[in-house]
């Protein structure tokens, strides 16, 4: 089964980039073909996987402006399995660009420059800035399904109605085969009652819409030292402390996800 999946929350500092990248680095380890898309200006996807802006000469930037295919921007990564389409600040003037032109379908161009290369792939994860602007509703409209990572801190529900709503409107008008694949919680320290109280909320709503290890136990991504420090070494957590605890809890989210395929 080829998907592509789609990591989004409009809230920043959740844990979505951590996902893309260790969700990415623990399906390639798991010998699928993966390759991952950064479409956040912020690039840390592409930082977290080791490069730097004179690494490479295009970016996801010049494919969503029609400069380049999708093919002519991909990166071999320190995995053998997973590629990566870097992203860089310049990507911020893609959304004026969307805003000034009337050219109409804009909001499907990623969508399209995929079709060539979905049949490389098991699965195409794509890392989407926080905010639910132009790059975000391309995401969406690319992809088969979300994972919505949800840190497991105060306000951690606040602003989810607002992005289920637009997932619900995109679903409806341009990409009918979007499904949210689960929500995702982050940043979880068993002692602190309020990671507790918000587990059980996510449990209270969406119950079947949660991951599970198999043991029927909830996959969820624990605060980890060594997962925080693994992106400033440029590598995924697998890579740097495979066996920490946010390595297996990634580990077991590509599992989840295998198993469910």
């Amino acid at each position: 089964m080829r998907e592509t999946i789609v990591i989004a929350n409009q809230k920043g500092g959740v844990g979505k980039t951590t996902t893309a990248v260790n969700l990415s680095a623990s399906l390639a380890a798991a010998e699928k073909r993966v390759l991952l898309i950064d479409t956040d200006p912020q690039a840390n996807a592409t930082i977290g996987l080791g490069f730097s802006r004179s690494d490479y000469e295009y970016n996801i930037y010049h494919v969503l402006s029609g400069r380049k295919k999708l093919e002519e921007t991909i990166l071999k990564t320190e995995l053998p399995q997973l590629d990566l389409v870097p992203s860089n600040i310049g990507l911020v003037g893609i959304e004026k660009e969307f805003y000034d032109s009337d050219t109409e379908g804009k909001e499907l161009i990623l969508k399209r420059k995929l079709r060539d290369l979905k049949s490389e792939y098991d699965y195409i994860i794509i890392d989407s800035p926080p905010a639910l602007g132009p790059i975000t509703v391309n995401a969406l409209s690319a992809a088969d399904s979300i994972i919505i990572p949800i840190q497991c801190e105060f306000y951690a529900l606040e602003g989810l109605a607002q992005l289920l709503n637009t997932v619900k409107l995109i679903k409806k008008s341009i990409n009918p085969k979007l499904k949210i694949k689960g929500f995702l919680p982050t940043m979880y320290s068993e002692q602190n009652n309020l990671s507790r109280q918000v587990l059980l909320d996510l449990e209270h709503h969406f119950k079947n819409k949660l991951f599970e290890n198999k043991d029927k136990s909830y996959v969820i991504i624990p605060r980890n030292i060594r997962l925080a420090e693994s992106p400033s070494f440029g590598k995924p957590i697998l890579l740097y402390d495979i066996k920490a605890k946010g390595s297996v809890a990634y580990q077991n989210l590509a599992e989840s996800i295998l198993a469910s395929a």
